[in-house]
């Protein structure tokens, strides 16, 4: 009876690392663990030499993708953007991953969606026929490699900040653009290449639970709020919204809740939405890599189901505009959408 269960355990162990984890959750019946903080293993996220070799290796196979620097960081790293097609008849939609370094496994997924898109196959091609796609997987490289210029000491890791080299909130700088990255963000991407669909990817807290209840979300999004938004703005970009909820509930493994967001212009989903009139949307994923407060961070246990419910979102939008289903899909499920509520945590506002 052991001498089975050994074997069994040992071709789920196979079964995982062929597929990865999220799959492997949906293979065996299992949800994530949403218990709260387990060991952090923050080395098996992507470091940014890591990431950089990753994403040189990766063009290099394709044909269709572009990586250009768009600018620097503070402290000298490339900014990195990966671009697929230049159509002018298509749209175009930017997936923004790590405006603040503690907020990791939003650029994993980032990572998956471009090793995806390289593949070459006739779905990817058809994908790449319909849609042009710009990914700028972390925006905050200094504050995710801790290499910042204040002291970390009262991290729990010591290894991953929000804010960048010089303490700064990137995702409160989209009107001034003062900081270096916010400035190349505008400059060499948004106004270059003029998106028309944004979504940007955040973590907030652990213990983030649907509405009053009790039970723990995977994630929040929501749409601009501010009221001088454009109202077609608004409504497409509750559209976006409306294509990553029903691809995250399908798979459930996944729980959303509408993200108490505040109606700042500095916040990208605001800011730009209302400036250049692109169709945002905030997706939160839950947990941190690292942060001051012990209760935001996340474990490792949950993290390939998280990663796992990115891909889902940016994949689903993908073929979203393949099918034209992003511009008939109902929006009315904002209507009822439980708000996020808190269970024994403070609450920030706008990750």
């Amino acid at each position: 009876m052991k001498k089975n269960s050994m074997i069994l355990m040992l071709c789920l162990v196979l079964i995982g690392s062929f597929f990865g984890t999220g799959q492997l959750a949906q293979a065996v019946g299992e949800g994530p663990n949403y218990n709260g903080n387990e060991t952090i293993q923050n080395e098996r996220l992507h470091s940014y030499d890591e990431m950089v070799d990753f994403l040189e290796k990766v063009e290099k196979r394709s044909d269709e993708m572009i990586l250009e620097v768009y600018g620097q960081s503070i402290k000298g790293r490339d900014l990195y953007l990966a671009k697929f097609g230049e159509n002018e008849e298509n749209p175009t939609v930017l997936f923004l991953t790590q405006q603040h370094g503690n907020e990791a496994l939003t650029t994993e997924s980032a990572l998956e969606v471009i090793k995806y898109l390289t593949n070459n196959s006739k779905e990817v091609k058809t994908i790449l026929e319909n849609v042009n796609i710009l990914i700028a997987p972390r925006l905050n490289v200094d504050g995710a490699e801790g290499d910042v210029n204040f002291s970390l000491e009262d991290y729990v890791s010591g290894t991953h900040t929000r804010y960048n080299a010089d303490g700064f909130d990137l995702n409160r700088d989209h009107v001034n653009r003062n900081q270096l990255e916010t400035k190349a963000l505008h400059e060499n991407v948004i106004q270059k290449y003029e998106p028309d669909y944004m979504i940007d990817f955040h973590h907030q807290g652990t213990q983030t639970t649907l509405g009053d209840t009790d039970e723990y979300v995977s994630g929040s999004i929501l749409y601009p709020t501010n009221e001088g938004v454009d109202s077609e703005v608004r409504e497409r970009s509750k559209q976006l919204g409306a294509i990553v909820y029903n691809a995250v509930d399908a798979k459930g493994y996944g729980l959303l809740s509408k993200y108490r967001g505040g109606t700042a212009p500095t916040i990208s989903r605001n800011g730009l939405a209302l400036e250049y009139g692109i169709a945002t949307l905030l997706f939160e994923m839950r947990g941190m890599a690292d942060h001051y407060y012990e209760p935001y961070v996340l474990g490792q246990k949950s993290n390939g189901y998280l990663i796992q419910q990115g891909v889902t979102a940016m994949k689903a939008v993908l073929e979203s505009f393949v099918d034209d289903s992003i511009e008939t899909v109902d929006t009315s499920f904002w209507d009822t959408l439980p708000l996020s509520g808190s269970k024994g945590e403070e609450y920030e506002d706008e990750h």
